[in-house]
């Protein structure tokens, strides 16, 4: 029975150190024999008891790393307080385990160095405004010496950039005279909009009135030429239809009847005004022919 539980446990332990069940994004480097041997991919492996033993195990997701921060001098001699983090990811399990000591302490090494050597070639305004141009160029910086590490550098990013208080104080009265610039600007630019607005204002409404002035005197213009038209052409209908009744028989004696009458009428008229003074034409002959015709054309139509 003893034996029996003796080769139970030697099974046991038999079975724990030669089968291996690797997670999903895991990586774990076997040795054998204090040699490097194979890396076993996720899933059921077998190995080798007593013989082959696992030396490293990595993990193959994305990894955040935070950056310590640090105190970089700008090319303006500036000093800024600056920290970050960095994302990075194992690639290359057997490069990991063998290429450096410690892999991760060699990025965070590299990422500060890297930035200081970036921040040193920029003046303090720029830092501000070229974040992505900085982390771009760390990134590139220790992705270059972490391939010999078996690790990819995917990204890193700028936590958080700490002036002096002295700098930071003058940058505010900065902004704040700028702000005050720019209000005073926009005031000026809505004064000028505004008097603007009102010239326009004053000539459209000045063109419209002109404009309605010439039309008004232009209807009216031709209204009197319509009025003057119709008269005229009224005129010559009654002249024509004169003219025409003068050509009938007995139109002339008519003509010369009518001019009679209002002769006849004229110096009647005259003669019974007592303030009128009234003058005798030289040749009576004439006047006194027209009222016989008259008298005699009288007596021919009665």
């Amino acid at each position: 029975m003893e034996i029996a539980i003796v080769i139970l446990v030697i099974a046991i332990i038999f079975i724990s150190r030669s089968v291996k069940v690797v997670p999903q994004q895991h990586a774990w480097v076997i040795e054998r024999l204090g040699k490097y041997h194979t890396t076993l991919t996720p899933g059921l492996n077998i190995l080798v008891p007593f013989v082959d033993r696992v030396a490293y195990k990595h993990v193959l997701k994305e990894i955040p790393l935070d950056i310590a921060s640090q105190v970089c001098i700008t090319r303006d001699n500036t000093q800024l307080q600056v920290d970050g983090i960095l994302y990075f990811q194992v690639t290359d399990a057997m490069r990991a385990s063998y290429g450096s000591s410690n892999y991760i302490v060699a990025i965070s090494q590299l990422a500060q160095t890297s930035l200081r050597s970036v921040i040193g070639k920029l003046e303090l305004d720029k830092t501000f405004e070229e974040r992505d141009i900085i982390n771009a160029q760390v990134v590139a910086a220790i992705d270059e010496a972490a391939l010999n590490w078996g690790v990819k550098v995917l990204r890193y990013e700028i936590k958080d950039l700490t002036p002096p208080k002295e700098i930071l104080h003058a940058m505010q009265a900065q902004i704040t005279a700028e702000r005050g610039k720019r209000a005073l600007i926009a005031a000026s630019e809505g004064r000028r909009q505004e008097q603007i607005n009102i010239a326009t204002g004053e000539r459209e409404a000045f063109i419209a009135r002109s404009e309605g002035e010439k039309q008004a005197a232009i209807n009216q213009a031709q209204g009197q030429a319509s009025a003057i038209t119709a008269v005229a052409d009224a005129t010559a209908g009654a002249i024509e239809r004169i003219a025409a009744a003068i050509r009938q028989p007995g139109g002339e004696q008519a003509v010369q009847l009518k001019v009679a009458e209002k002769a006849v009428e004229a110096y009647s008229k005259v003669a019974s005004d007592s303030t009128t003074t009234l003058i005798i034409p030289g040749n009576m002959s004439e006047v006194s022919t027209l009222i016989a015709t008259a008298m005699k054309m009288l007596q021919t139509s009665k």
